[in-house]
């Protein structure tokens, strides 16, 4: 699991927080006694932030998938503007 870091200490060893975060799990700093950021691994940012599946599967998945639209385009005329 993950270990708490005062802000201070993090920065005199930053090189062990950036490796404990990636071998160890998040890492999280405290700026005032108060939770401010995480140091996480790439790895475990990427898990995190890519996407399950593509567009196309998405709107597959979708309960609206089934759904019939009609997109049809509004024939009336243009008003006038004027310029």
């Amino acid at each position: 699991m993950g270990r708490t870091w005062q802000l201070q200490e993090a920065k005199n060893k930053f090189s062990k927080l950036v490796e404990k975060a990636q071998y160890e799990g998040p890492q999280f700093v405290t700026k005032h006694g108060k939770e401010s950021v995480v140091v996480l691994s790439m790895e475990e940012y990427q898990s995190i932030v890519k996407p399950k599946s593509n567009l196309f599967q998405f709107i597959q998945a979708s309960p609206l998938s089934e759904t019939t639209i009609i997109i049809e385009r509004d024939k009336s005329i243009a008003r006038d503007i004027e310029l």
